[in-house]
C-alpha cells in the first residue's frame, strides 16, 4: 500500500508467482535444471515489472519458509536410516562446516581484497549444505540410503553452526570488543536448547495429535503445522535453534504412530513446495540483474564456487568423515552433493541488514554462487550418483492412500504398511495371518494394482496394505507385520 500497490494486486501476483512455480516444477525435470533454480528466475525476471528491495520481508518469508521446509524434510526422514548415521551427520554438520567456511574465507580475502572478519563473513555465509535444495534434489531419486540419509540429516542440521557464525561474525564486525568465548558458549547453548526443546516438542505433538479428537479431518495438518512454528517460536525465545528443533520435532512426528498420517504428510509436502516457491520467488526478486550480472561478480563467483565446490567441500568431506566407514565414491558422492541453496542468501540479507561496508557486492557474489551450485551441482547429482553406482532400484510408491474421513471421531485408523521381503507373514495367506481382534484387510496394491484382499490371498514382498483397526491395536499390527523371519529356522528347513 505504501508503494501504490492495492491489495487486490497483491493477491493477483501471488497467484500468479504459484501457478508459474508449479508448472516451473514441470518443465524442470524435462531440462535437468533443479526447480529452485527456476523459482529464482522467475523472481528476477518478475524483478522487471516489480520492485522490491525490502531484505527484512524478504528475510522473514525466508526463516518462515525454511521452518515449513525442515518440518517437512523431518518428518519424511526414515529414523531407521537415520540412527547409523548420526555421528558424520553431526560431525559434517560442524567440523565440515568450520572447514568450508575457513577456505571459503581464505579465497575471499586474496579473490575480493576483503578484511579477515569479512572474509569470514562470507565463508560462513556459504559454507552450510542447504536443506531446501537437498531436499528438492533428493526427493524421488533412489540414492544408497546411507548416503541420502547423511545428506538430509547433516543439510538439516547444519543450520545453527551456519547462523552462529555469521551473527558472530556480524557482531565482531558491529561490535569490536565482541568476547569470542562468550560468542561459544552461546553456540552450545543454543544446540542445547534446540535438542532438548526439540525432543520435547516433538513428543507433545504426537501426543496432541492422537488424543485430540478435532471434528475435521483437515484440521490435522494444520495442527501439525502449528506445532513446528509453535516449536521454532518458543525455541527462538529461550535462546535456542528453532530450526534444528523443528527438524528434531518433525522426525519425532513422523516416526511414530499418529492419526491422519497420509493427510498430514500430503499436506506438508504441498505447504513445502508452496513455500519453497515462495521463498525462492521473493529472493530473486531481491536480485537486480544489472547488479548480479556484471563482470566482476561472474569472474568472483566463477573463481569462488570453483574453489568451494572443487576445494572447499570436498577437504571438508574427507576431514570430517575419518574413519567412519565411507569409501571413497561415497566421499566424491557427499563432496559433490554439498548443494547451496536458500539459507545461504537469506543469511547474506543478515549484513545488508546489519549495514556491514560491502554487504551489497557480500549479497550479489553469494547469489551469483549459489545459482552456480544448483546449476552444476543439482543438474548432475543423479547422473554422479548412477556413475558411481550409488543408485538402487526404484523402489515402487503407493499411488493412491486411503483414509477414514471420520477418523477424527472414530476409535479406529487406516494404517498403510509396505511389506518388506523378509517379513514373516509374506508368503502367507490373509487366513493363515493372526491379525487381532477388529482389524480388518481393506486393500492391498501390488505394482500398481489394485487387488480385493480374500482369506486366500497370499502376501508378497512390496505389497501395501490398508488395514483398518481399532486404535488400541496399532502397536500390535505393527509388530506382526514388521516382524522378521527366522533366517536360521529357514535354513534348516
Amino acid at each position: 500500500m505504501e508503494n501504490g500497490i492495492s491489495t487486490d494486486a497483491i493477491v493477483l501476483v501471488a497467484g500468479i508467482l504459484l501457478i508459474v512455480g508449479v508448472l516451473t516444477t514441470k518443465f524442470s525435470s524435462r531440462l535437468g535444471v533443479p526447480s529452485l533454480v527456476l523459482f529464482m528466475m522467475v523472481g528476477m525476471a518478475m524483478g522487471s515489472f516489480i520492485y522490491f528491495d525490502n531484505a527484512k520481508v524478504a528475510q522473514m518469508i525466508g526463516v518462515l519458509a525454511l521452518v515449513i521446509i525442515l518440518f517437512e524434510g523431518g518428518i519424511q526422514t526414515n529414523w531407521s536410516s537415520l540412527r547409523p548415521v548420526i555421528i558424520p551427520s553431526l560431525s559434517l554438520a560442524t567440523f565440515g562446516v568450520l572447514i568450508t567456511s575457513g577456505i571459503v574465507a581464505l579465497a575471499v580475502k586474496l579473490i575480493l581484497g576483503f578484511g579477515w572478519l569479512e572474509s569470514i563473513l562470507f565463508g560462513a555465509i556459504i559454507g552450510s549444505t542447504d536443506a531446501a535444495a537437498v531436499f528438492a534434489v533428493l526427493k524421488g531419486q533412489n540414492i544408497k540410503p546411507r548416503l541420502g540419509a547423511t545428506l538430509e540429516a547433516e543439510s538439516g542440521s547444519n543450520d545453527p553452526m551456519a547462523v552462529f557464525l555469521t551473527v558472530a561474525m556480524i557482531e565482531m564486525i558491529t561490535i569490536p570488543d565482541s568476547s569470542i568465548l562468550s560468542l561459544i558458549g552461546s553456540f552450545f547453548v543454543q544446540m542445547f536448547v534446540g535438542v532438548i526443546l526439540g525432543l520435547a516438542f516433538g513428543k507433545i505433538a504426537v501426543w496432541g495429535l492422537n488424543r485430540i479428537n478435532l471434528d475435521a479431518g483437515g484440521l490435522y495438518p494444520v495442527f501439525a503445522t502449528a506445532f513446528a512454528l509453535l516449536t521454532y517460536g518458543i525455541t527462538a525465545f529461550f535462546h535456542g535453534s528453532g530450526l534444528l528443533a523443528v527438524y528434531i520435532s518433525a522426525i519425532i512426528i513422523g516416526n511414530s504412530d499418529i492419526a491422519f498420517r497420509h493427510s498430514i504428510f500430503r499436506f506438508s509436502e504441498g505447504l513445502a513446495w508452496m513455500m519453497q516457491i515462495t521463498m525462492f520467488v521473493i529472493l530473486g526478486l531481491l536480485v537486480f540483474p544489472n547488479e548480479l550480472f556484471t563482470a566482476g561478480n561472474l569472474l568472483n563467483g566463477i573463481l569462488i564456487s570453483i574453489i568451494l565446490i572443487l576445494i572447499a567441500r570436498p577437504v571438508a568431506v574427507y576431514l570430517s568423515t575419518i574413519k567412519m566407514n565411507y569409501d571413497h565414491r561415497e566421499r566424491i558422492f557427499l563432496s559433490w552433493a554439498g548443494l547451496k541453496g536458500a539459507v545461504p542468501i537469506v543469511l547474506a540479507t543478515f549484513p545488508l541488514l546489519a549495514n556491514i561496508e560491502g554487504s551489497h557486492e557480500i549479497f550479489n557474489v553469494v547469489f551469483f554462487v549459489v545459482l552456480i551450485s544448483c546449476l552444476v551441482q543439482g543438474s548432475t547429482i543423479t547422473q554422479l550418483a548412477e556413475k558411481l553406482h550409488l543408485v538402487g532400484p526404484k523402489l515402487s510408491e503407493p499411488t493412491h492412500s486411503l483414509e477414514l474421513i471420520s477418523l477424527g471421531k472414530a476409535d479406529a485408523e487406516m494404517l498403510e504398511y509396505r511389506m518388506e521381503e523378509d517379513a514373516e507373514i509374506v508368503g502367507m495367506s490373509l487366513l493363515d495371518i493372526p491379525f487381532p481382534p477388529g482389524s480388518l484387510v481393506n486393500a492391498i496394491i501390488r505394482e500398481d494394482k489394485l487387488i480385493p484382499p480374500t482369506g486366500n490371498t497370499v502376501l508378497k514382498g512390496g505389497d501395501f496394505l490398508y488395514v483398518l483397526a481399532p486404535r488400541k491395536q496399532k502397536k500390535s499390527i505393527k509388530e506382526l507385520l514388521s516382524k522378521k523371519k527366522d533366517m536360521g529356522t529357514e535354513q534348516v528347513g
